[in-house]
This record gives structure tokens, sequence and C-alpha cells, in this order.
């Protein structure tokens, strides 16, 4: 559970760059060199097109992640096993095992669907009291959000199909906003998709921060797991419309009572009748609501703001093309 983005691991560029033997060398290049033995890449050691000023940035790019793959496989720090990510997998493990069970048992898969989320808040911390915040856990976060977050509108789909639209509306909305988001942030050289600057967004800025960022998640999740189960507890809590009429003066409390008797179907009559029939379910649904349509406009405000940072920086990057083809 929003679902979002929610007390998730801060990405750190150091995650994984030092050995136990020594730190990584640097080449000329600006490349990392292997990890294996700590020695500095030479020319020789890379491709022939990539000695070359003009190398083509595809080149650069390829070896890039060869060289951080071979990083990955060598060093003997296993950022796959620090303690954050291991949250992050048992996360994965209890989203999947409420699956099994939404059709059948919402009291199992609101019990694990649940502590799925709250393991959200967990990670986070732990990576910063632990000093393990990582690119990989950073990721990893988000993309669980996503899908846990989809699995479950997927299902409401199904359980409210004249809802269907509206449902896959949302889950567009919050992959495309979300990748978006992280895209613009690594191709500016952010540290994390969650700093974000006070000149690019004081609203985003505002919702990234990580007691807010739990708070809206926490609620948009909360919402859609009522709206699910709705249709399982259906029984009444047997409220009765005078305990809400009490604060009103007896005169006023007399009139409403004896025209929602004489006007059952009137505006007065049904709010009685709804009131008589609410679940508490309607009622976490009713209170939840405004959270997760908050939510949904951050996702929106996020797919904005990202889009023209990347148009910014592809007018830069013109400018900068036609000054050198004028030279």
């Amino acid at each position: 559970m929003a679902r979002s983005t929610r007390g998730s691991h801060q990405a750190s560029s150091s995650s994984g760059a030092t050995k136990a033997n020594g730190p990584i060398q640097i080449t000329a290049s600006g490349l990392p060199a292997s990890s294996e033995k700590t020695s500095i890449i030479t020319s020789s050691d890379l491709p022939a097109s990539h000695t070359s000023s003009s190398a083509p940035d595809a080149n650069k790019h390829n070896l890039g992640m060869s060289l951080a793959t071979r990083q990955a496989n060598a060093a003997d720090e296993n950022v796959f096993l620090f303690v954050p990510n291991l949250i992050g997998y048992a996360r994965i493990i209890l989203a999947a095992l409420s699956l099994i069970y939404m059709k059948s048992n919402p009291k199992t898969c609101t019990l694990l669907y649940g502590v799925s989320c709250l393991l959200d808040a967990a990670d986070g911390v732990a990576a910063r009291r632990l000093g393990q915040s990582t690119k990989f856990g950073a990721v990893l976060d988000m993309v669980t959000d996503r899908c846990t977050t989809s699995c479950l509108l997927c299902f409401l789909t199904t359980a409210y199909p004249r809802c269907a639209i509206l449902f896959q509306a949302l889950i567009t909305l919050d992959f495309s906003s979300h990748y978006i988001h992280m895209y613009s942030s690594l191709v500016t050289g952010s540290t994390s998709h969650k700093v974000v600057n006070e000149d690019v967004s004081k609203l985003l800025r505002h919702y990234y921060s990580q007691r807010w960022l739990f708070f809206y998640c926490a609620g948009n999740e909360l919402f859609f797991v009522c709206l699910y189960l709705l249709d399982f507890y259906p029984t009444p809590l047997g409220l009765e419309p005078s305990w809400f009429l009490a604060p009103l003066p007896s005169s006023l409390q007399l009139h409403l009572t004896t025209l929602a008797v004489d006007q059952p179907k009137g505006a007065v009559g049904l709010a009685f009748a709804l009131v008589r029939r609410t679940t508490w379910p309607q009622i976490a649904a009713l209170v939840t609501l405004p959270i997760c349509a908050a939510k949904q406009l951050f996702n929106a405000l996020q797919f904005w703001k990202a889009a023209k940072v990347l148009v910014g920086i592809d007018l830069i990057e013109r400018a900068k093309k036609r000054e050198k083809q004028g030279e």
C-alpha cells in the first residue's frame, strides 16, 4: 500500500563502490577500473572505438555497463543482501501471497497486503540507520509499490466493472508519472528521485518529504483496500440518523425526522436510509478518499514537471548542437 513512493530508500552514489582491497580506480576516461585486482584499466583494456575521442556514446555506455556488472560479480559486499533489500523481498512475497487469497479470503488478503505496505516504511528506516541506501533498493522499492497497487486495481476492475476505465486510468497515471519522474531524475544527475528542488516544485518537495510521503501513500492504499472490502462486509453498522442530529436544535431535529418519514424518497429520506445502511469499509473509504485524490494530483503534477525538465534538457542540447555546427 500509495501504494508510493512511501518511506523508501534514498539512492546513494557510493553503493557498492568500494571493495575490501581498496577503492575502485578511475581511469583517464572517467570510467571505473575492474574491481578484480583494483588495477587501473589502460587503453589496451578498452575497445578500439572507445580510445578515440570521437567514440560513439553507445560504446561508452556499453563499456560502463560491462564494468558495473563485473564489479557486482566480484565485490565482497553483496548489495542484494542488504537489510533494506531483504525487507523489499519480503514485501514482494507478502504481496504475492495476498493475491492468492484476494478473491476468497479478504481477511488474510488484507493482512498480508497491509503488512507488505507497512514494511514500505521499515525498509527506508533500515536503509538510513544502517547506511545501506542504494540505487538498487530505491528502484526495487518503487517497482514493488507500482506493481502491488496495480494488482489491487486490476482486481477492482472486476469487482466494479462500471468503473474499470477509471481504475485503468489510475494505473496508467501511476506508472507513467513515476517512470518519467525517475528518468528525469537520472538524466539530471540527481542522487534520488525523492530529491526535488523548490525551484522545480514546492508541492513535490512537500510530497516527497519522509513524513508526508508515507501519509499520502498509506491513505491512497487504504482507500483502495476499503473499496476491495465493500463487497465482503455488507452488514450495516446500525447507525441511527438521530445520533448525528443531536447538535441541532430540537425543533430542526423534529422537522428533519418528520420530513424523512413523510418523503422517504426525498433528499432527507434517502440520507437517513444511507446512514442506516452504512458499513465500516464505506466510512473508511470516505475518510481516505481526499487523500487518494490528492495522491493522484501529485502524480499528475510530477508527470508535468518531469516532462518540462526533459523538454528543457532537449532545448539545451539542441542549442549546444547548433553552436557546435556553427563553429
